[in-house]
């Protein structure tokens, strides 16, 4: 294998948080894109790769990796020489995995329960489910209150997990002003993202996921 190829979708949150951190990093990727309304992840070649199936799976010359914030430390460990992402001080990395472990067991694991039937079952969106997508939302809010960044004073992989689970929050219609500092935080990550692509790497997949979200409501109506 040459150089490094992620297989991704380009909706996908956990994705998009990679495509990010990659950007950022300036580091030159083969894209391949798989479309798993349809199942690609579920081909055999693929499956060579990545028996547990997920996406994103990242593929470095022979080594294969997936889970998005694993990959994320991942990138930051080995290609960011100035280790800018992960602080040094133990504490405060601890935050990070803290902060990282909040994402995937209360934030998008929320936002996927309430997400996730709409998508893939074609059921209406439950409002007992949306509510505790809001509650998780206003704990990162109070996280915020007194941190410039989700995980303390500087911007960490953290914060690239975060995004793409608020903005596909924002996507499917929970309203971030609600929550003030998420929407401050949320306002500043965009600024600071944008000279790395931040529309054609997040907006767009996060407007892609608008739409998919949508025309299953629709279909149900």
């Amino acid at each position: 294998m040459d150089g490094i190829d992620l297989y991704y979708f380009p909706p996908s949150p956990p994705c998009r948080a990679v495509l990010l951190f990659l950007r950022v990093l300036g580091l030159t990727v083969n894209l391949k894109s798989l479309n798993i309304v349809n199942g690609d992840q579920m081909k055999p070649e693929f499956l060579k790769l990545n028996p547990q199936h997920t996406i994103p799976t990242l593929v470095d010359h022979d080594y294969v990796l997936w889970e998005s914030r694993a990959i994320l430390k991942y990138l930051e460990d080995q290609y960011d020489k100035e280790h800018k992402y992960i602080p040094n001080d133990p504490k405060l990395a601890a935050k990070v995995d803290q902060l990282l472990y909040f994402d995937i067991g209360t934030l998008y694991q929320s936002l996927m329960n309430y997400y996730v039937p709409v998508l893939l079952h074609g059921e209406k969106p439950n409002d007992e489910q949306a509510d505790k997508v809001k509650e998780a939302l206003k704990l990162l809010n109070t996280l915020l209150e007194n941190s410039q960044w989700v995980a303390g004073p500087q911007m960490t992989i953290a914060d690239f997990s975060i995004i793409a689970t608020v903005s596909t929050a924002d996507a499917v219609g929970f309203n971030i002003k609600d929550f003030p500092r998420v929407s401050e935080w949320y306002e500043k990550m965009k600024k600071t993202l944008q000279p790395y692509g931040y529309e054609e790497v997040n907006q767009k997949g996060a407007d892609l996921f608008t739409q998919l979200f949508h025309s299953k409501i629709k279909n149900k109506q």
